[in-house]
């Protein structure tokens, strides 16, 4: 319904991380997670669809799934009169966090260090946070 070619990535650390796919729908049955990283070619609305099935009595229902991300980016059309892509796109970009704290400790001693984020890691978190 919504055209692929006017669909850019402004963030050059996520360029290669956010696929912008040319599906007709988000139902590939592809098996992006057979191998390493290889997640980051699944079309990024097919990963969005993916997500909506958490929570045990959503299992498999990937329909279900689908039908629920066309009527949002029909209501995001009509509110925002944009591509519903490239805005999902730009709140992925902008939802992924920076940065992030992890558990250093040695003997029973824990402190929280601050690391940064692989763009990877950025996409899957806002794409959980969205979902």
């Amino acid at each position: 319904r919504w055209s692929y070619d006017d669909v850019s990535v402004s963030d050059l650390s996520l360029e290669d991380y956010i696929q912008a796919g040319t599906k007709y729908l988000p139902h590939t049955q592809g098996r992006y997670q057979k191998k390493r990283f290889r997640k980051a070619l699944c079309p990024i609305v097919e990963r969005l669809c993916c997500s909506l099935m958490m929570h045990g009595r959503n299992n498999g229902k990937k329909m279900m799934a689908v039908r629920i991300v066309k009527h949002a980016f029909e209501i995001i059309h009509l509110l925002t009169d944009k591509n519903p892509i490239q805005v999902f796109m730009d709140a992925v970009q902008n939802g992924g966090p920076r940065e992030d704290s992890t558990r250093v400790g040695s003997a029973g001693v824990v402190r929280r260090q601050a690391v940064d984020v692989s763009p990877l890691r950025r996409v899957n978190q806002a794409i959980y946070l969205i979902a």
